[in-house]
């Protein structure tokens, strides 16, 4: 399936809903909201189902069309977005994609379920919205100022603000490009990475406080549990960052971070040079990219921690 057949697909449909994974990061929000100004564009009925995502990213264009639910039972077309898999899709939204006429999925984690009709995945690329900049451009379709500053905040997001191994030269063409347009990268990079509330900084202050190190200062782990919500009010999106704590210290290989869910732990990992953290994430059920990657362990505390980090230690040099 090329792009020139998704687009005869969505030129055909004329209601178009946008989904991507639960808990969406920059690039999940950036890309559904880019790919939703480039339908309205083409003035298609497109809107973004989304629910608890960070007030972080309040600033991007379109934040308008992101609902929580809709009237709409049956879409003519359904595109996820940033989603390797169905299971990912937010459990209230999954009847919007299924029961979709079309179906098509663009994403760019290391693995992936092919899960829908029509499936543009590049493994390779360092975020969602990069593809989708690469797409419009092949397409023809323009992109605007408020489109660029959806994808740039995606780019800027899942390559931790250009300074993760996964950047390419198109990322920092893509930048340069929006410089020349009249964007305020170093704006947009304060915004979706610098800013935080509060309560994110009370959050962040706990796990430091409780980070441990296992393996020779190979590992650094820490936790936040439900207590920890409720005591600081902790928001969605108000955990993101706390992972790359342990992954910025010297001689740590692999950071974990796990926080309390209503079904067990999920956990988040990242790794600096070797360790596969996507295959460490697989054993239970997760995946991701090489050096970030995430799971859900179905567990109490104890089991989790300790489950989570002999399968880090297998992997270790």
């Amino acid at each position: 399936m090329t792009l020139d057949d998704i687009l005869v697909e969505i030129k055909k449909a004329e209601n178009i809903v946008i989904m991507a994974h639960e808990a969406p990061d920059g690039d999940a929000i950036g890309s559904s909201l880019a790919m939703c100004l480039m339908l309205r564009n083409m003035e298609k009925n497109a809107i973004v189902l989304m629910k608890d995502f960070p007030e972080t990213f309040s600033y991007l264009p379109g934040i308008e069309f992101i609902k929580t639910e809709s009237e709409i039972k049956n879409y003519d077309l359904a595109i996820a977005l940033d989603c390797p898999t169905q299971k990912r899709i937010n459990l209230e939204f999954i009847e919007y994609f299924e029961n979709a006429k079309v179906k098509i999925q663009i994403d760019h984690h290391n693995k992936n379920d092919m899960f829908a009709d029509h499936n543009i995945v590049n493994h390779v690329s360092p975020a969602t919205a990069q593809i989708l900049v690469s797409s419009f451009e092949y397409l023809g379709l323009e992109i605007t100022k408020e489109i660029a500053i959806c994808l740039l905040t995606g780019i800027i997001t899942d390559t931790n603000g250009f300074r993760n191994s996964n950047v390419t030269v198109e990322s920092f063409e893509f930048a340069s490009w929006c410089l020349e347009k009249g964007i305020n990268l170093s704006s947009i990079y304060h915004q979706s990475m610098l800013m935080m509330s509060r309560t994110k900084f009370e959050a962040q202050k706990l796990a430091i406080n409780r980070l441990e190190f296992f393996e020779d200062g190979k590992i650094a782990f820490t936790y936040l549990k439900k207590s920890d919500d409720e005591e600081l009010g902790i928001k969605a999106g108000e955990r993101d960052g706390i992972v790359e704590i342990g992954k910025s210290i010297e001689g740590v290989e692999v950071s974990i971070f796990i926080y309390e869910k209503d079904n067990g732990f999920k956990a988040s990992l990242r790794s600096s040079e070797y360790v596969n953290v996507s295959d460490v994430c697989s054993v239970f059920g997760g995946g991701g990219h090489i050096k970030a990657a995430g799971a859900t362990l179905n567990m109490n505390f104890e089991e989790a921690k300790k489950a989570i980090i002999a399968e880090v230690t297998k992997n270790l040099k």
